[in-house]
């Protein structure tokens, strides 16, 4: 093998229109993970514009707000003289990075939708440029039945997660009718520990060695589901090798934050308990297909994403960049293996006690700490295997469970884009190995849901039909409690 010395090097970067210097920042571990031979993962987000949009003001935007929120968005992914990646500086030329797609004129909403569903498969299969930062934004000027048009920023998972992205995109949003005031957002909450005020020793002690156990037995199942066990082939996973190469279809649905909080209360769980529930129900309705007279019961894993920040809101991107940061910019999160409950006869006419059902497991999952050692796992194998190896364990661990689930939090008020008032907002997950992600966000008191499915394998519209059949029957089911 030849070493390429530093002649070859500074070829290479100057290649990448990278000058020589001091690199910005190490890429953090996860970071690489999902920019490497096996994983290249990015999140499309998306804004629906109220009004006409004007892109006159793009490249001042860009410029002056965007690429100054973090370094990142100016930087490039290269390799030091001793292999280790890095960010490096570079000039960012803007209109590299701006697309403004044409399609067909004067059609007519609900042909556009066509056309930004077609156009959202497109750029969610192309992998980014990597001599150039690794982000993209499209403008879309056309109406659908949506939007009077549509922003979409596409960004490497590398540079951070959803909670840095929507901190990023705060720093570009404003309230829509006073832009002095900043947005607000729902207060978290948090499930119930009921004891947490015992005095109990002997209690005390049984929930340790409860939790000793779940975090064993979590970990143990965990690490199987990673490396050897898949889940089965069902109507939600196909299993096919290369599916995050295959073309999705992304479609949402809107619901009421005001009706999750009435069936909230009325089953004493939390407003995640209750979406996931009733994500869970949709999904097993789906799996039924065809089959009326007999519970399909397939054995499915949802992996659901978890923000490790000890936060109790989002903080300004100047707090997340600070070197010792509370809730620093980045990838901070886990995931928790779940299985999907199995739907009885009995839940399908009470789907209340499914949501319970699928409660207890969430927070069984929650109270062990195998999150932790999930953890210590990835950062162990980084050490003596490297990042490569570990981003295969990371792609097996996708690759063996049937859908993803993440959730971000968004502002309570209208928010505006450069006078551009923001009807709606959602995001999307791309480059997984999987059939099915689910992501969802809040905002002035919608929650949005987004649903990304295999093309030609999963059915989108009657998916779809069967979350909103579930969480019709959900609040049906509760409003019926005394």
């Amino acid at each position: 093998m030849i070493n390429m010395g530093s002649e070859a090097r500074s070829r290479n970067m100057k290649e990448l229109n990278v000058e020589e210097g001091e690199y910005s920042e190490p890429v953090s571990p996860t970071g690489q993970y999902f920019n490497s031979s096996v994983l290249s993962i990015c999140v499309l987000g998306v804004l629906d514009s109220e009004i006409p949009i004007d892109d006159s003001p793009t490249m001042a935007l860009l410029k002056d707000v965007f690429l100054p929120i973090n370094p990142r968005f100016s930087s490039l992914m290269v390799k030091d003289e001793n292999g280790t990646k890095q960010w490096k500086k570079v000039e960012v030329k803007l209109e590299d990075h701006v697309n403004i797609p044409v399609f067909p004129p004067g059609l007519s909403p609900v042909s556009y939708d066509n056309y930004l569903s077609d156009y959202l498969s497109k750029i969610a299969m192309e992998q980014l440029p990597q001599n150039r930062p690794l982000w993209n934004i499209h403008i879309i000027k056309y109406p659908t039945s949506n939007a009077a048009g549509n922003i979409i920023f596409k960004l490497h998972h590398a540079l951070g997660d959803g909670f840095s992205f929507m901190g990023a995109l705060l720093s570009c949003l404003k309230r829509a009718e006073n832009p002095s005031v900043p947005l607000t957002f729902p207060s978290l909450s948090f499930a119930p520990n009921l004891s947490r005020n015992s005095n109990s020793i002997f209690r005390n002690m049984t929930n340790v060695l409860y939790s000793a156990f779940n975090t064993v037995s979590d970990f143990g199942w965990s690490l199987l589901k990673s490396s050897y066990l898949e889940d089965d082939r069902t109507l939600i996973r196909s299993g096919d090798p290369g599916v995050e190469f295959k073309p999705v279809v992304v479609s949402t649905m809107t619901f009421s934050l005001d009706h999750i909080k009435q069936i909230k209360t009325k089953l004493g769980v939390t407003i995640n308990d209750v979406i996931t529930g009733i994500i869970f129900f949709g999904t097993r309705l789906y799996m039924q297909g065809t089959r009326s007279n007999k519970l399909s019961n397939e054995h499915s894993t949802a992996l659901v994403l978890l923000n490790t920040r000890i936060i109790g809101g989002y903080k300004s991107v100047k707090e997340m960049v600070k070197p010792d940061a509370e809730s620093p910019w980045g990838n901070q999160f886990g995931f928790l293996h779940v299985s999907l409950p199995e739907l009885t006869s009995a839940e399908t006419c009470n789907p209340i006690e499914f949501v319970w059902k699928a409660q207890k497991l969430i927070q069984r999952k929650r109270n062990s700490r195998a999150v932790f050692l999930t953890g210590q796992l990835l950062e162990g194998l980084r050490k003596y295997t490297g990042p490569e190896a570990t981003a295969k364990y990371i792609h097996s661990t996708l690759k063996n469970s049937s859908m993803t689930i993440s959730n971000v939090i968004g502002p309570v008020e209208r928010m505006a884009l450069a006078d551009h008032p923001v009807k709606s907002l959602y995001f999307m997950v791309v480059g997984v190995p999987q059939s099915l992600t689910i992501t969802m966000i809040s905002y002035m008191g919608k929650l949005k849901v987004a649903v990304g499915t295999e093309k030609d394998y999963i059915d989108s519209q009657k998916f779809n039909s069967c979350i909103e059949n579930a969480f019709e029957m959900m609040f049906k089911a509760a409003h019926e409690i005394a």
